[in-house]
């Protein structure tokens, strides 16, 4: 894996908001065609989620129909990475995933430069989006 792919994604609760936004390409789940649009990443217990606060999301349905998609790196490195989404349906796992990144967005320190407090632990639970992201080709590694 290169390196610098490597440290793009390896962010932390230090990262900016500039650091953890990326775009995905992902296929659309009712008319098939291309869909582009910029997201934020987490990383979770060393691995990379994809979620947003507590709404419906077309990306998240768009990659529910076709789970592999274009994950683009943007900011220190361009790179466009295969990626395939699992989502997370377990609720002790979407407990404690959201629970890490909750914590997170409502650092003090506030980093990414968002209106704190988050939503609430739970309404994320029940009503957020998360997608787990692998990278066939090693990039997680």
């Amino acid at each position: 894996m290169n390196s610098t792919i490597a440290s793009a994604l390896a962010i932390t609760p230090a990262s900016s908001a500039r650091e953890r936004t990326i775009d995905i390409t992902t296929i659309g789940a009712k008319t098939g065609r291309v869909r582009r649009i910029e997201v934020w990443f987490y990383r979770v217990e060393g691995e990379i989620y994809l979620t947003t606060s507590p709404a419906r999301r077309s990306w998240y349905a768009n990659l529910l129909r076709h789970p592999d998609f274009t994950f683009h790196l943007k900011h220190g490195i361009r790179a466009d990475l295969d990626a395939h989404a699992t989502p997370v349906l377990d609720s002790d796992a979407r407990t404690r995933l959201f629970a890490a990144i909750v914590d997170d967005l409502n650092q003090p320190r506030n980093p990414a430069g968002i209106p704190q407090p988050v939503e609430p632990l739970e309404e994320w639970v029940m009503g957020s989006p998360l997608m787990h992201v692998t990278f066939p080709n090693g990039e997680n590694e």
